[in-house]
C-alpha cells in the first residue's frame, strides 16, 4: 500500500497495480511547501477529497494524531474525515513534544476509542488503524509498543502499526501479540523485501514518505547540478517526456 502524494502520483501508482493506497502526512506537507505535521485539519481534508476523487482505489488517510489532543475533539475531526470518500484512517499517539513525545497511555487508548465511536457513528464503511510512534520519537521500547497496541486494539482499532520497526524478531513478536488482528509495516528503506515481512506474517506495508522523499532526491540532485555546476547531465537521465505525458492519457 504505497504512499502518493498528489493526483499524479496516484494516479501512476495504479498504474502499476497497486490496489489500494494510502496517504502521506509528509509528502503531502512538502508538496504545498510545509513541514511535515505543518498542514491544518482543513487541508488534510481537501487533500483527502483530492485523493479520492482521483483514483478508483481505496485510499487510506494519514491523520497525523487527529488534529487534537483530546478525545472529544479526534471524535469530530474523524467524523470530518469519514465524508471524504476515504476507506481507511489512521491515529497516531505522539505529541510532537521532543521531551514528552507519546501521549500518557489512558489518554491514547480514550483516543482511539473515540475516533472508533465517530466511525460507527458515522455509518461509513472505513478501516481504522491505530499507531504507537515510540519507534520513531526516541522511545524504542518494545514492551511498551506491545502493551499500547494491545489496548489500541481492545479499543476498536482494525489494524495496528508502529512505524520505525526495523528488526525482524521485533516485527514477528508485534504480529504476534496483535493476532488476529492485522499489522502494518513501514518501510522506508532497503531494511527488508514483501517477501520476508509476509513470512514474518505481515499483512500491510506501506512506505510513508519514502516515495515523495526519493522524489525530491532526484529533483534537489539535477537543481543542485543546474545551480552549482551550470551542467545539465541529470536531465539527460530523466524520463522521457513521451512517456510521462503518455502514462496520464
Amino acid at each position: 500500500m504505497p504512499n502518493p502524494w498528489d493526483p499524479g502520483s496516484a494516479k501512476l501508482l495504479v498504474q502499476l497495480g497497486f490496489p489500494a493506497l494510502a496517504t502521506t502526512s509528509s509528502g503531502f506537507a512538502w508538496s504545498i511547501g510545509h513541514r511535515d505535521n505543518h498542514v491544518s485539519l482543513e487541508q488534510a481534508l481537501a487533500h483527502f477529497r483530492t485523493m479520492t476523487g482521483a483514483v478508483d482505489v481505496p485510499i487510506n488517510a494519514d491523520f497525523e494524531g487527529g488534529f487534537a489532543v483530546e478525545p472529544h475533539g479526534v471524535a469530530a475531526n474523524v467524523a470530518a474525515a469519514t465524508a471524504t470518500g476515504i476507506a481507511g484512517i489512521s491515529i497516531e499517539d505522539s505529541t510532537g513534544d521532543t521531551s514528552n513525545p507519546l501521549f500518557e497511555f489512558d489518554l491514547s487508548v480514550e483516543r482511539v476509542r473515540a475516533a472508533r465511536a465517530a466511525i460507527d457513528k458515522s455509518g461509513a464503511d472505513v478501516l481504522l488503524t491505530a499507531r504507537s510512534e515510540g519507534f520513531l520519537v526516541g522511545r524504542p521500547d518494545l514492551g511498551e509498543t506491545i502493551r499500547r497496541l494491545a489496548a489500541y486494539a481492545e479499543a476498536g482499532a482494525d489494524c495496528l502499526y508502529a512505524p520505525g520497526l526495523r528488526n525482524m524478531s521485533d516485527i514477528r513478536a508485534v504480529v504476534k501479540a496483535a493476532a488476529p488482528k492485522p499489522v502494518n509495516v513501514l518501510a522506508g528503506s532497503d531494511f527488508t523485501t514483501v517477501a520476508e515481512l509476509a513470512a514474518a506474517g505481515v499483512r500491510r506495508i506501506s512506505v510513508g514518505g519514502a516515495l515523495a522523499r526519493t522524489a525530491w532526491t532526484g529533483f534537489l540532485a539535477a537543481a543542485k547540478e543546474i545551480a552549482e555546476d551550470g551542467t545539465f547531465s541529470a536531465l539527460g537521465r530523466a524520463i522521457p517526456f513521451a512517456e510521462i505525458n503518455g502514462r496520464f492519457d
